[in-house]
């Protein structure tokens, strides 16, 4: 599974012409090409769910941009709202962010500057929210497989020997000379049945994948005809010290799906010695450039060592790079660029 770097769906809401070009252009020169334009609130609502990010202006014509928050919350596609004003303070901010707003932009000379990073920060936290929804998938797959294994157990077992000693029974019956020649098409056709039955259980012996297909009454049911998808090449082993569940279980995907296998650690003690073993090519481990904790997590990797250390930090990138991190990882990371970054530190 590849995940692209997705653009973004922005709706500009404001009624003043010349600052939705504004915001447009520098949405535009983000290289989010999608974005329409709403000048009321009724607008806005018509148009929020097609959107993955609204830069929401404050004073509309019809109302406030707030009055649209309730409708945005409400939509499948849940897209984000930055509320872009040139009026009020705090208070507006606050009310804002309790009715349900992602973040706040004042209407001044700074905004040209900082509208381009609150983009990214956006579209990287509706990646990893996509796949962490993807991540979710991949467990509910998992257990499906894993239902199939053991369903093919028990039918092996329960199915199998008497399968067996049915063609044996017919086999002995069609080299007795004492049946009677018009019983034989029937043993015949009796045989063909039991292959049937045979090559059935080594299909689902073989079954790699719980794809569905069409049965009578829209019922549906394994399809046995599919082929397993072939899995990657295998890159070597990965250790994850990843405290955050959420984060975890979309990197382990991530990584799962280029090739690495994953081992997850819950402490220093237990990295250091999983990321000795034989066949570790990289660990990623969580990390910090806030004063008072450790760069790596507790983590101190040797200086000579078999493998590559990634660390994802949320700030400054020094103190982790300093305490033996080969590469840092900005938080939120982009699902899109995750694998290729990891790539590009083993080919270091």
């Amino acid at each position: 599974m590849r995940h692209e770097t997705r653009r973004l769906r922005v709706l500009v809401v404001d009624d003043d012409p010349d600052y939705a070009r504004l915001l447009t252009s520098i949405v535009e020169r983000q290289g989010h090409g999608s974005v329409q334009v709403a000048g009321t609130v009724a607008e806005a609502v018509r148009l929020a769910g097609e959107a993955d990010l609204i830069l929401l202006d404050h004073q509309l014509p019809d109302g406030e941009g707030l009055a649209v928050l309730p409708v945005v919350r409400a939509a499948a596609s849940r897209p984000a709202v930055i509320l872009v004003t040139a009026h009020g303070g705090e208070a507006l901010a606050a009310a804002a962010l309790r009715a349900g707003a992602d973040d706040y932009l004042i209407k001044d000379a700074s905004l040209p500057s900082l509208l381009p990073e609150v983009l990214e920060r956006q579209r990287r936290q509706r990646a990893l929210r996509e796949a962490l929804a993807a991540a979710e998938r991949d467990l509910v797959h998992a257990e499906r497989l894993a239902a199939i294994g053991q369903l093919n157990v028990t039918l092996h077992h329960a199915i199998n020997n008497p399968l067996m000693v049915a063609f044996a029974e017919v086999a002995l019956l069609l080299d007795d000379p004492t049946v009677p020649a018009d019983h034989r098409p029937s043993l015949h056709a009796i045989r063909i049945q039991l292959d049937r039955i045979r090559e059935t259980l080594a299909r689902v012996g073989s079954l790699g994948h719980d794809g569905t297909t069409p049965y009578i009454a829209n019922i549906p049911m394994i399809d046995l005809s599919r082929r397993t998808v072939p899995m990657p090449v295998y890159l070597g082993e990965a250790v994850l010290h990843l405290p955050e569940q959420d984060t975890e279980r979309v990197v382990a995907m991530l990584l799962r799906h280029a090739g690495f296998g994953v081992t997850r650690v819950t402490g220093a003690t237990e990295l250091t010695s999983r990321a000795s073993e034989l066949g570790v090519v990289v660990v990623l481990v969580h990390g910090s450039g806030a004063p008072g904790t450790h760069p790596l997590s507790g983590f101190r990797p040797p200086r000579e060592r078999g493998y590559r250390v990634v660390a994802l930090v949320q700030g400054d990138p020094g103190p982790a790079l300093a305490a033996g991190a080969d590469h840092v990882v900005a938080l939120p990371f982009d699902p899109g660029t995750l694998t290729t970054e990891v790539l590009a530190t083993l080919r270091d």
